[in-house]
């Protein structure tokens, strides 16, 4: 009613008389979640706490961990109330037990009265009722980080749909290092410039050796699965034991999108990890030219962008190579390495056998002229790539005498021990006068991988080119990487002897690994010899390929993909006129890959390009340079303040990334896990530990399952620090319904079939849409071999019958057309 304070008995008698003697601030903490219009949020509280102090008042409501908030809940949680003798210091109490308090399993707005709290215009006391439409950044939120609770729920998803008992495993001895490793070449590059390491390596005696554990040797014989967890604790002892080393080969090739998709870790990360327990030794990194470390041609600022980044956070050699020898498609990325004064080992890939005088398409002839134009584009130094492990002893020596004869720089021998036969190629290369060769640690060596470090150091002991290496202290590095090696056992190759069919079919090592698990994920795992056969066919086929990534999953994808639909080399332009092929068969066709020794067969190119016409200049010309503005509006809507890294990362593997931010927005950072834990979870009663952040460490005791609700949700119980915790997940236990599978008519064009089997990575058109023919409507994914499912004729769309994520069977109707 307008009333004025005032009581006679206190001695206040009008307003006047009030005296102020301090300030008091109050702030509801309510389930109301500000990203979504401050709409209540329900669920299940699994933590809750509140902080408190002198000058703070704390009215709680029903809130209580295992409170569940029902969409007839009340949103209070807790009603802070501050006090001061200044309206600073009690916004500054309200923001310290704002920050103090803890709910998680519902959403707060939490965020939002952070935000208030740390405004200065509200600090100043000087807002107004305009002040929440003047300061939209009010509602701008960082993502909550709930560290704890993410990882449990990682945990606890493996908990109820992949139980486990104890593994049984080991722990490894993490060898004592020094702590403060010799100099090594690395500090010569960086006070001299590569040209001094050129001369150095020249002017040695002995043989140099190259360390391939931390990424070939893996990616041959455990798909590319090490985490960086497992690296960094045997880098230390690495950078003592190895200091001698010419290079570590630890980034590039598959390591880096592997490292996004299956092991939700950032390669970069890997990097600038490593960098700092590693100062002494040389990071080397493995270039695919034009294609970087995707599998497809990119534009040149790109390319040159995305080595700029890797120089800067710690790569000092850069292994260039270009899938079928390609001097035009090595050219932009050894001229950038050239520019940032980093040492460029430019490559020739070797097929065939320059023993053999029926094969004289790569002949010794061949391989020497190659070499002398990679020396004149400036290369440092000549590495021969021998991704297959096809050249026989005599051959390597044969073979390294003549580069040695012909070109100045230091010749860099790399192989794999698919045959057994490796350890011997390199001997033969060293007594040819090889400066420097590719070995791995004993237990992460030979068959797919390169040659045993320790057999070749133990060969040379004594000889006149001792590499130098400390036998016995290698060995631990054998012993710590033989016990990591189980945990990764289910991604083993499955070969346990040497197989010198390589000599016949001429697989990479890494694709000879990976190209069993593919075709049994496709369904022909009974016919792998005809796989492999086929493999044959299609090189010779395309007129005898230099076969490595991309041109090396290019022929495996063919080979699948003719087996699956019964072609032959003799069939093939009749039979797989109407096909649609594999995207990696039409970019090698298109001339994307580059422009192979003896050009490409016209009749199969015809057929596959339908009528498109191919390329015959390099990709990069035509290719649209990345406009970076516009990917970092599409970054910014996952990472906050995207790098150049961040942005380089999505040009190359958007999809892989937009998984890769979905994983870390679930679960958080995952890098820390120990690895049986990571792969396989925890078994009842086991504990872990993971480290958070320096200083903060998680004690994660695994207690066991509850029963499942109504709704299929499963609580997991865990002490988290002692405390008891509880995560609901789902349980997929029980047997989904399969539906029914219908079948496209291959006599029917308005019937579009899948031709693989696989998964729907993208849709591009609706009902109704109107298409053109050979227009791309759909893209089916089995492993990394992409499909494009494209209009057989002119038409309107009817039914749409797939959606993204859904798998499909080979045949399976997946668009129709009126």
């Amino acid at each position: 009613g307008g009333a004025e304070l005032s009581d006679p008995r206190i001695g206040i008698t009008s307003q006047d008389a009030v005296r102020v003697n301090g300030y008091a601030i109050q702030c509801r903490v309510t389930t109301e979640d500000p990203k979504n219009n401050f709409a209540p949020d329900t669920g299940k509280i699994t933590v809750y706490r509140t902080g408190g102090g002198n000058g703070v008042r704390l009215d709680a409501g029903n809130a209580y961990a295992g409170a569940v908030i029902s969409p007839y809940y009340d949103s209070l949680l807790v009603k802070i109330t501050t006090r001061d003798n200044t309206f600073r210091g009690a916004v500054a109490k309200a923001l310290r037990t704002i920050s103090e308090v803890r709910v998680r399993g519902v959403k707060t707005n939490i965020p939002y009265l952070k935000n208030i709290l740390t405004n200065e215009t509200f600090i100043s006391g000087s807002c107004n009722t305009g002040f929440i439409d003047q300061n939209p950044q009010l509602f701008e939120f960082d993502e909550s980080k709930d560290r704890a609770n993410k990882i449990l729920t990682y945990i606890g998803e493996k908990a109820v749909n992949a139980p486990i008992e104890d593994m049984g495993l080991e722990t490894p001895v993490i060898p004592t290092s020094s702590g403060n490793p010799r100099e090594g070449i690395k500090q010569l590059l960086y006070r001299e410039g590569p040209e001094a390491v050129k001369k150095f390596v020249l002017n040695q005696k002995k043989v140099l050796i190259t360390d391939t554990t931390f990424r070939d040797a893996h990616q041959s014989l455990l798909a590319t699965r090490v985490r960086t967890k497992d690296f960094l604790n045997i880098a230390s002892y690495t950078a003592d034991t190895l200091a001698d080393a010419f290079s570590l080969e630890m980034w590039g090739g598959a390591t880096f999108d592997v490292a996004y998709r299956f092991l939700y870790e950032s390669p970069w990360d890997r990097l600038t990890q490593l960098r700092e327990k590693i100062p002494n030794i040389p990071f080397q990194m493995l270039l695919r030219g034009a294609n970087a470390v995707g599998y497809a041609n990119y534009p040149d600022n790109l390319i040159r962008e995305f080595i700029k980044e890797a120089a800067a956070a710690g790569i000092d050699v850069f292994r260039i190579f270009d899938s079928l020898n390609w001097l035009p498609g090595m050219e932009v990325a050894i001229d950038e390495a050239l520019k940032q004064n980093k040492l460029v080992e430019a490559t020739l890939c070797y097929t065939g056998d320059i023993l053999d005088t029926n094969r004289d398409k790569y002949s010794l002839k061949y391989y020497v002229n190659l070499a002398k134009e990679i020396e004149k584009r400036g290369a440092h130094l000549l590495c021969i790539k021998d991704m297959a492990g096809l050249v026989k002893p005599y051959a390597a020596k044969k073979l390294v005498a003549a580069l040695k004869n012909e070109i100045g720089i230091p010749v860099h021998f790399h192989t794999h021990d698919t045959s057994g036969n490796q350890v011997a190629a390199l001997l033969m290369a060293t007594e040819a006068g090889v400066d420097i060769v590719d070995t791995a640690i004993s237990s992460m060596s030979s068959l797919t991988s390169q040659p045993s470090m320790n057999a070749f150091v133990a060969a040379l002991k004594n000889n006149e080119r001792d590499t130098g290496i400390d036998l016995d202290a290698i060995q631990k590095l054998t012993d710590y990487w033989q016990v990591v090696r189980e945990y990764y056992k289910d991604y083993e190759a499955g070969q346990i002897t040497p197989a010198t069919d390589i000599y016949r079919y001429e697989i990479p090592g890494g694709q000879y690994t990976n190209l069993k698990p593919q075709v049994n994920s496709l369904g022909l795992g009974d016919k792998f010899l005809e796989v492999k056969e086929k493999y044959r066919e299609v090189n010779f086929m395309l007129g005898d390929l230099i076969k490595v990534t991309p041109s090396s999953k290019m022929v495996g994808d063919l080979a699948i993909f003719m087996v699956q639909n019964n072609l032959t080399a003799e069939n093939i332009v009749e039979k797989g006129a109407s096909l649609n092929y594999p995207d990696s068969v039409v970019s090698f066709f298109k001339g994307m890959m580059g422009q192979p020794a003896g050009g490409f067969p016209r009749d199969i190119q015809k057929i596959v390009l339908k009528g498109e016409e191919p390329i015959t200049c390099r990709p990069g010309e035509l290719l649209e340079p990345v406009n970076y503005d516009e990917i970092k509006n599409i970054v910014s809507k996952n990472v906050k303040d995207p790098t150049m890294q961040d942005l380089v990362s999505y040009v190359m593997y958007p999809k892989v990334m937009e998984d890769y931010y979905k994983i870390q927005k679930k679960y958080g950072e995952l890098q820390n896990l120990d690895t049986p834990v990571f792969f396989k979870g925890m078994a009842p009663g086991s504990t872990t530990t993971v480290d958070i952040e320096d200083g903060k460490t998680l004690v994660i005791r695994y207690i066991g399952l509850g029963d499942a609700n109504e709704d299929g949700m499963r609580p997991v119980i865990f002490e988290l620090n002692g405390i008891r915790r509880e995560i609901d997940v789902l349980d997929n236990v029980a047997a989904e319904a399969t539906a029914k599978v219908v079948l496209a008519d291959p006599d029917d064009p308005k019937q579009i079939g899948s031709s693989i089997p696989g998964m729907v990575s993208k849709v591009n058109v609706k009902p109704g849409d109107a298409v053109k023919e050979n227009q791309v409507l759909a893209i089916i994914e089995a492993m990394k071999m992409e499909t494009s499912v494209v209009a057989t004729q002119d038409g309107v769309v009817g039914d749409v019958n797939i959606a993204v994520g859904q798998s499909v069977k080979a045949g399976e109707l997946l668009i129709t057309l009126k």
